[in-house]
């Protein structure tokens, strides 16, 4: 008896001396992304944070866990964060036509009629085609549209959102007709002189303007389902790349209900009416949301041939692409971004915007303070220019899958010299020794292990090119995990609190089936999310 005693004793002494933990997760390969990119067998996790990494046995010496969870040998990763996407308008795109993947013109046609008998009041509105997929290449015309939807306005955005095509009825409620003259923008017209119905850029953006204005309800629901779907793939933390006031207010509203799990990093779109409305405020920092970046864009897109180059393009010699924002304007409102605490992040694609931007970025802030000035894609810079983003600190914030999706007509547009500078991602890195990554969703999938995959093998989904694509500028593994991660954080200031598994951050966890530095190419593409953590409880 006096020996069970003593044994209880001991018992509740150990347990009484043990401090209260959460939860803890073992049996597991958990890579932490610290510095040394160090690997545990468990974490455990308390209000929301990590409390400490290790092994089971150690752990639970030292800490009385409410809930323990055998992870079967899984893998840990740190909650991925996508450094680049339009996640707010993703969710609305799910209520809309889905294009993306369609082989002809007629397909799209087909799907826009199938939606349209189940929807049969308003606008059409889909997103997604790409005329570079289709065995015809060349834009479609509004001839078919017209025909299938007399009194109906269609409008539909092409995968990079920098084109869309529309009908009549679309084109008559946005008052654009063929003497339309609109600055950073095209609209294609017919060998007789008609509109085609395609708008390019700035046109396109002119014809959204009178699209059916969503209301704060309709911005919640997107933003839940988009949520959901971020966690379902393993994100827990995103970059929005162009966020209105209206959003950012629902944003706001949820994340005070409760609602909002996803990190939300907001880049506000720079429009004349928002700028003016945010310059005088200073940035917001709350639990999820983050607001204290601008968002301008200084060119096009390659695909639509928008994007800006110093030469003609090989294509096209005559057309040197737009600049949807002139440089002039970029430079106006650079020092007010500097002044008011903002972080500055433009669109670039072609060479010459690769190279007017960050001079205008450095003559602002040059080397002045920790400001971490982006620019958003950087996927044609000229070698000569890479000196402006070292010297001056640019963060060239890049997204891996653009490189396999334009691999087969890339060299079309830019010719057998400049490609070889194209999609430099590796050279990128070396600038300031790290890069963000993100996926550009919905332009592309949103799934960051696509990204890990074209980051590190270069090649698409059945293995095409062999060797890869311009394999030099690879990333390796670890590379393209910290890309995913830490470095995705630093690129929205918040290194301190997310992106690695250290103790004191935040317990943003993602759980996969494969060992992300082991499994294969083919592999990687079946690899699930078992579970996805924000602050430590499970929302997938």
């Amino acid at each position: 008896m006096r020996l069970f005693l003593a044994v209880l004793l001991a018992a509740l002494t150990a347990c009484g001396s043990r401090q209260p933990a959460d939860l803890l997760l073992y049996n597991a390969t958990v890579f932490t992304v610290d510095s040394a990119f160090s690997t545990a067998e468990a974490i455990a996790i308390h209000n929301g944070k990590v409390l400490a990494t290790g092994n089971r046995a150690a752990l639970e010496k030292e800490y009385q866990f409410a809930e323990t969870r055998d992870l079967e040998g899984a893998f840990v990763y740190p909650g991925f964060i996508d450094a680049h996407c339009h996640f707010v308008y993703y969710g609305l795109n799910l209520q809309q036509v889905n294009l993306k993947g369609t082989r002809s013109w007629d397909e799209v046609l087909l799907r826009l009629q199938a939606f349209a008998a189940e929807n049969p009041d308003g606008w059409l509105i889909g997103r997604g085609w790409d005329q570079n997929d289709w065995e015809v290449a060349i834009y479609p015309d509004r001839v078919q549209l017209d025909s299938l939807f007399p009194n109906r306005p269609v409008y539909l955005s092409r995968v990079d959102g920098h084109a869309a095509i529309a009908n009549a009825q679309a084109l008559a409620a946005a008052k654009l007709t063929a003497s339309t003259q609109i600055p950073g923008g095209a609209l294609l017209k017919r060998p007789d002189g008609e509109l085609s119905g395609l708008l390019i850029d700035n046109a396109a953006n002119r014809l959204e303007a009178v699209l059916p204005a969503p209301d704060a309800a309709a911005w919640r629901e997107a933003i839940l389902d988009a949520q959901a779907a971020c966690h379902a793939v393993g994100l827990t933390s995103i970059h929005d790349a162009g966020l209105n006031r209206q959003q950012i207010e629902v944003l706001e509203q949820m994340e005070a209900a409760g609602e909002l799990s996803m990190g939300v990093y907001g880049m506000i779109s720079a429009f004349p009416s928002e700028l003016a409305y945010y310059l005088p405020k200073k940035p917001y920092r709350g639990p999820k949301l983050h607001v204290r970046a601008f968002k301008f864009y200084a060119d096009g897109a390659l695909g639509s041939r928008g994007a800006r180059l110093k030469e003609g393009y090989h294509d096209d010699h005559n057309h040197f692409g737009l600049w949807v924002t002139e440089p002039d304007t970029l430079a106006f409102y650079a020092p007010l971004l500097a002044a008011a605490g903002y972080q500055m992040n433009t669109h670039c694609i072609g060479d010459a915007a690769n190279k007017q931007v960050p001079e205008i970025y450095a003559a602002t802030v040059g080397q002045q303070g920790d400001h971490r000035w982006r620019v958003e894609h950087a996927q044609v810079v000229t070698p000569a220019d890479l000196s402006i983003y070292k010297k001056a600190g640019i963060v060239p914030s890049v997204q891996p899958t653009h490189a396999t999706s334009d691999m087969y007509w890339a060299g079309e547009r830019l010719g057998p010299q400049r490609i070889t500078h194209a999609y430099a991602y590796q050279d990128l890195l070396q600038l300031q020794g790290w890069l963000p990554l993100g996926t550009d969703f919905p332009v592309e999938d949103i799934s960051p292990l696509k990204t890990f995959y074209a980051a590190v093998f270069r090649v698409d989904s059945v293995g095409y090119p062999e060797g890869g694509f311009q394999a030099e500028n690879a990333l390796s593994r670890e590379q393209a995990l910290r890309g995913m991660t830490i470095w995705a954080a630093r690129a929205g200031f918040e290194e301190n609190e997310k992106g690695s598994l250290e103790v004191g951050k935040q317990a943003d966890i993602v759980v996969l089936n494969k060992d992300l530095m082991q499994v294969t190419p083919s592999e990687l593409l079946k690899t699930k999310v078992l579970a996805t953590y924000v602050g430590g409880k499970a929302v997938k």
